[in-house]
């Protein structure tokens, strides 16, 4: 496990000081450290990801609340945080979304020097193609709308498309021309890994929990409207582990996958629905992929690593599931769908392919925020796009429990807003727009 002390984030070692531990094989510090768990917190989060990890850390710099566990069944990172494709942006579709996204990449650019380790963020741009006169409008509301918020995007011809990423045809005669494309250039590509890994170290050195293999059984609650006194009107009182009960003033649901059972644990019902989503990745080749391309129409999106593979991933699966299998039909479909737009990379090898957990809801927007029960809060609903979000996430959501009042940010991604009919509709920048 990588890290320095937990006086972090400040350095250390020298660099002559880290190669000559690492001749002498030297026993590291440990990144994060084990706790026994206690009676009580001010805070349980639940679920060690990137959103919850980051809130935990928020909470601890920006706002003093150190007496915080982080809970997970699993390792620290193992669900959606270490199972995307890494890639931010911040070209999305409402101005709610513009707006918050926008927050979360200018958080990623200053993670490195922020959190003391190397991110390995890569601004490279980021390039959705279009290929019929549909998407076309489309590319040119959602430019207009990045425009007014500020954000770098304009809508580009095929032309300066090949010359951004010489690999893809252009040509007139394919199958699914290139009409035209929606160019951001500070999207990217950053290293989920070392993401969650820095905000554990950063938590950790405040002095916030975290506990790994721990899983929630339930969420306690007393004084509501439905059975066991649970439900609207009620308040969370604390957890159900499988290492016995925590006393909380706070609980935060953070999961990917699993938010709709706690949120059944707390008497809240979500409206989500919860979908696997593949990718794969293939042998390691000379670099000639400059941006990360995607395709709507085709429901398929390509990177590049450092290291030369490339990185696919396509539209969640049709069929609400828990399970975390890759299948055929999504390697063929795949295959068939990136040749379409690079003939070229016809004879590279796939080596591997995994899937995650999408919790969608209607309008491809968040969960955020307070609940009908009091003192039990959520970040869920992320969908294909949570990484995205993860640190201004956190940053809201510790300002969210910190003051006990919703962020001008949050406000749009409340619970109420599916009744109020306020949806936040993304679906024309988030569904394969990775």
């Amino acid at each position: 496990m990588l890290g320095t002390s937990r006086t972090a984030p400040s350095a250390k070692y020298s660099a002559g000081r880290l190669l000559w531990k690492g001749l002498r094989k030297a026993d590291w510090p440990r990144a994060w450290r084990e706790h026994d768990l206690r009676k009580s917190y001010d805070v349980v989060i639940i679920g060690a990801g990137v959103h919850g990890l980051a809130a935990a850390y928020y909470l601890a710099a920006n706002h003093g609340i150190t007496n915080v566990a982080v809970l997970d069944k699993g390792y620290l990172g193992g669900g959606g945080s270490g199972r995307n494709t890494a890639i931010v942006r911040s070209n999305y579709l409402t101005p709610e979304g513009v707006a918050f996204y926008d927050r979360s990449l200018s958080l990623y650019n200053s993670m490195a020097q922020d959190l003391n380790i190397n991110v390995m963020f890569s601004e490279r741009g980021h390039l959705t193609l279009a290929h019929t006169d549909a998407a076309i409008r489309t590319m040119r509301w959602r430019a207009e709308v990045n425009k007014l918020q500020g954000i770098d995007s304009e809508v580009i011809g095929p032309d300066r498309i090949k010359d951004i990423v010489p690999s893809l045809d252009t040509g007139g005669n394919s199958r699914y021309p290139i009409l035209g494309g929606l160019y951001h250039p500070p999207g990217g590509t950053i290293r989920h890994d070392t993401v969650n890994w820095g905000y554990a170290r950063g938590a950790d050195a405040y002095g916030v929990e975290i506990h790994q293999k721990t899983a929630v059984l339930d969420v306690l609650v007393e004084g509501g409207d439905g059975p066991g006194g649970k439900g609207p009107g009620g308040r969370a009182v604390g957890v159900r582990t499988s290492r016995g009960d925590i006393a909380a003033g706070t609980v935060l649901n953070c999961t990917a996958g699993w938010a709709s059972i706690i949120g059944d644990m707390a008497g809240v019902r979500l409206p989500i629905t919860t979908h696997p989503l593949q990718a794969a990745v293939t042998e390691p080749v000379k670099t000639f992929l400059p941006s990360v391309v995607v395709s709507g129409s085709l429901h398929v999106y390509v990177s590049q690593t450092d290291r030369g593979e490339l990185v696919f991933g396509a539209s969640v699966d049709p069929f609400a599931t828990y399970s975390m299998r890759g299948s055929l039909d999504f390697t063929q479909e795949l295959a068939s769908h990136v040749l379409q737009l690079m003939p070229g990379i016809s004879r590279m090898r796939l080596l591997r392919q995994w899937a995650g957990l999408c919790d969608m809801t209607p309008d491809y927007s968040p969960v955020m925020g307070f609940t009908p029960v009091e003192g039990f809060l959520c970040d869920v609903g992320w969908g294909t796009y949570g990484f995205k979000a993860g640190p201004v996430s956190g940053e809201q959501m510790a300002e969210c429990i910190a003051t006990s009042a919703t962020p001008k940010l949050l406000a749009p991604f409340s619970l109420d807003r599916f009744a109020a009919g306020q949806l936040v509709g993304e679906k024309g920048a988030a569904a394969v727009g990775h």
